[in-house]
């Protein structure tokens, strides 16, 4: 097989209609999952995704669509994993192939409850993937604005290097420009906190603090993410490369950002049902505040916006009340 050989997209939604297009831009033809076949004749019959990034069109002839799990496995070799982190055990419990012996890019920022894993740890222990034949993708990359063909650096990771430069040619077009990374579970942790702590900017952007304030929470969000990932996972790295500040920069700021959004709705009074209900599209840091709380029962790590964040979606705590303690004791 010449690497990567036969690519998937494995995902319905926003950011896998985003991926499929990056896919395009330098493969002849690519294989792609979604799991209700009502979606998948009327994205045939339309030329473009009827749900998400409608405005994206495609070339039909260029895609094979499948709502079998199984099959698509069987026609790909390397699989893109873009489903919401709550999602992916229920498309993988269809599986009845072995998937060990293909090369999976998690394009999931989230973690998988309730086990707490991050996806390639996930991966790794229930379908007995090796390393080396993982990626992950990173960075700050809206969906939406690579519907627009707005300039997106994304950062490919994986512990064999020469692997993420290889499958980083795939993505590298006029619009992309990737890095790579051999910091793996580092950015991995870093693309689920970068959600808790967008929704922490949209609770404070809810109640009407301003951009000086806001500025502080990031500026402070970015020192306790550092510390959260090396007490996990202690390697040297970087933390101001986009990987990780760029990431948590658009998705604390960007009008795009769904968990800015959440929490901003939280902010405004909002409960957390009503919110979800409302906006109509998933937004992972609710799901990733939780894994980050238990998972962090094991290290101790200081991470007051994050504990924060899970008091008020989880606890029933006044965000009022809590921003008020935050900006006293905690922020500087």
């Amino acid at each position: 097989m010449n690497f990567p050989g036969k690519i998937a997209v494995l995902g319905g939604g926003t950011w896998a209609t985003a991926l499929a297009k990056i896919m395009l831009n330098q493969e002849k033809h690519i294989n792609w999952y979604m799991r209700r076949p009502e979606q998948i004749a009327e994205f045939e019959k339309t030329g473009h995704n009827p749900s998400y990034l409608s405005n994206v069109e495609f070339n039909i002839d260029r895609i094979t669509f499948y709502s079998d799990i199984n099959q698509i496995v069987d026609a790909s070799d390397t699989l893109i994993l873009a489903v919401p982190s709550p999602f992916l055990k229920g498309h993988l419990e269809k599986l009845d192939r072995p998937i060990n012996d293909k090369f999976v890019i998690s394009a999931i920022k989230g973690i998988i409850p309730p086990e707490n894993l991050l996806v390639t740890d996930y991966l790794s222990q229930y379908y007995n993937i090796p390393a080396e034949n993982m990626a992950i993708i990173g960075g700050p990359c809206h969906a939406e604005e690579i519907a627009l063909e707005r300039l997106t650096y994304p950062t490919i990771a994986c512990t064999d290097v020469n692997r993420a430069r290889a499958i980083s040619k795939v993505f590298n077009n006029r619009f992309v420009k990737t890095s790579v990374s051999n910091d793996v579970a580092g950015i991995e942790l870093a693309a689920v906190l970068k959600n808790v702590y967008a929704i922490a900017s949209g609770i404070c952007h809810g109640l009407k603090y301003g951009d000086n304030f806001q500025a502080v929470l990031v500026s402070n969000a970015i020192s306790e993410m550092e510390h959260f990932v090396n007490v996990i996972c202690p390697i040297d790295r970087n933390i101001q490369d986009s990987a990780y500040l760029g990431d948590l920069l658009v998705t604390c700021y960007s009008s795009f950002s769904r968990n800015r959004t959440f929490g901003s709705m939280i902010g405004k009074g909002y409960s957390v049902k009503a919110a979800q209900v409302e906006m109509q599209m998933i937004a992972e840091g609710y799901y990733g505040t939780k894994c980050i709380r238990e998972m962090n029962e094991q290290y101790g790590a200081k991470i007051p916006i994050a504990d924060m964040v899970y008091k008020v979606l989880y606890e029933g705590a006044s965000a009022l009340e809590e921003i008020k303690i935050l900006r006293e004791q905690i922020l500087k």
